[in-house]
Parts: structure tokens; C-alpha cells; sequence
């Protein structure tokens, strides 16, 4: 017989084989590492995030849905710049002082266009005798739906690797509970943001049944809305739905 073919005592293969099935060999290997590094590049990079070191500004402290701190206009944000809060551990800050003007220090934590302020010490949020512009109208952008992942915003923003996903699932839980404000990462930009602030249908916190898909690829749908430099993404209940 003049076909080289396989048998499957021996071994070593045909010499006639041998060519052919070294190179699927290869070039399954090759999609295997080439496949990945192909889809990761076709991703947006959000940022890895950024410990930027002790700050101290000044704002407008707001308690819904989550306590915020709004700085006013300057040259790099004419609309002024909003700041998620957290305080120490997985823990929320004080919004006793909401409606006045603060003064905030503490370490700054940046990831794409979410920045959030940890305040660790509560003396280093305090009430300041300062007359700051009034807070722009929230801005409706209509109706949206979109596809992402609920993450805490304090672990997203960079305090924790990882800070998202199912491995983060259980530490992104216990911050929530603890009134750290819901983000919304989605897998493609959306209104040019890929990070928007939780808030539930009525603008207050984010309902308990979508809170528990933390960590999950899901569907949300709800109403957008612009604060200042804020995306706020108000979620219907009913529209959550995993995928």
C-alpha cells in the first residue's frame, strides 16, 4: 500500500503524516495565543487604575443616590467635576452636611472618567463658610439600554485588583451593603462613558433585587441623565436581566 496511514501501536507517525499534522498542531497553538491578544486589543481599556495620592478640595456635598461631592468649574471641567465618596473600609461617609459647602481631604482614586475620593478620617470632611455656584440642572438623555457589569465604586476605581468580575463578587457585595455608590462598566461606550453612577427608576438608591446582580454580566435598561460632568444611570427593576 502506497498511502502512508496511521496506526495506533506504533510509535511514531507515517513519514507522509508527519508535515500535515505538525502544522494543525502550530496552528491551532497559534490561534490559541493569537486569538485572545486579538480580542483584547479590539477592547476599550478603561485604565488599570490609579492611587493618586492625598487631596484636598473643595465642593458641594450631595446625599442622592449616593453622598457626592461636587467641585465647581475650572479650566479642565467647565461644567464643574463630580466626586463618588467613600469613607474608610467598606463604609460611607457621613452625609450630615449634605447641601453644604465641605471641605474634603483624602486619597484620590482614578480609572478612566470615575474618580472617587476616600475620605479616612471623618475630621477631614468638614463645613466651610463658602458661597459656591449652584449645581447645573440634571440633563435627561432619554432612555437606554445597555450591557455591563454592576461593580462597587470604590474596588472599580482602582482600590482593589481585581475590582470587578466574579472573583470580585463577594468583596464588591459587602461594599454595597456598606453604601459604597453602584457603578455601571459597560462592555462598549455608551453616550461616550463607559462608567455611570446606579441610581434606582425614582433617583434614590439602587433596589436590593438589582444590587444582588453584582459581578454578572447583565442587561439594564432605565433612564440616563446628565449631572454636571455625572453620568447617572437610573435602572428599572423590571429590566434587569442576566445574560
Amino acid at each position: 500500500m502506497s498511502e502512508p496511514f496511521f496506526i495506533g501501536w506504533e510509535n511514531r507517525l507515517p513519514r507522509g503524516l508527519r508535515g500535515p499534522l505538525f502544522g494543525a498542531a502550530f496552528g491551532l497553538l497559534a490561534l490559541a495565543l493569537l486569538l485572545p491578544l486579538a480580542l483584547g486589543r479590539a477592547t476599550d481599556d478603561a485604565g488599570g487604575g490609579d492611587w493618586s495620592g492625598d487631596t484636598e478640595v473643595r465642593g458641594q456635598l450631595t446625599a442622592l443616590p449616593y453622598p457626592l461631592l461636587h467641585l465647581p468649574p475650572d479650566a479642565a471641567h467647565p461644567l464643574g467635576h463630580t466626586l463618588l465618596l467613600s469613607a474608610f473600609g467598606k463604609a460611607q461617609v457621613s452625609t450630615a452636611l449634605a447641601g453644604q459647602a465641605v471641605q474634603a481631604a483624602g486619597v484620590l482614586l482614578r480609572r478612566g472618567d470615575l474618580d472617587m475620593l476616600v475620605v479616612n478620617d471623618p475630621a477631614q470632611l468638614h463645613a466651610v463658610a463658602q458661597q459656591l455656584p449652584a449645581l447645573p440642572a440634571p440633563v435627561p438623555l432619554g432612555r437606554w439600554a445597555m450591557v455591563g457589569e454592576i461593580c462597587d465604586g470604590k474596588c472599580a476605581s482602582g482600590a482593589m485588583r481585581p475590582g470587578a468580575g466574579i472573583a470580585h463578587r463577594a468583596c464588591a457585595r459587602l461594599c454595597l451593603a456598606g453604601d459604597i455608590p453602584p457603578v455601571f462598566v459597560t462592555v462598549q461606550p455608551a453616550a461616550g462613558r463607559s462608567f455611570f453612577l446606579l441610581a434606582g427608576a425614582d433617583g434614590g438608591k439602587l433596589p436590593e433585587a438589582v444590587l444582588r446582580l453584582v459581578g454578572l454580566r447583565v442587561r439594564l435598561a432605565g433612564t440616563l441623565e446628565r449631572r454636571g460632568d455625572l453620568m447617572v444611570f437610573c435602572v428599572e427593576t423590571a429590566g434587569a436581566k442576566v445574560l
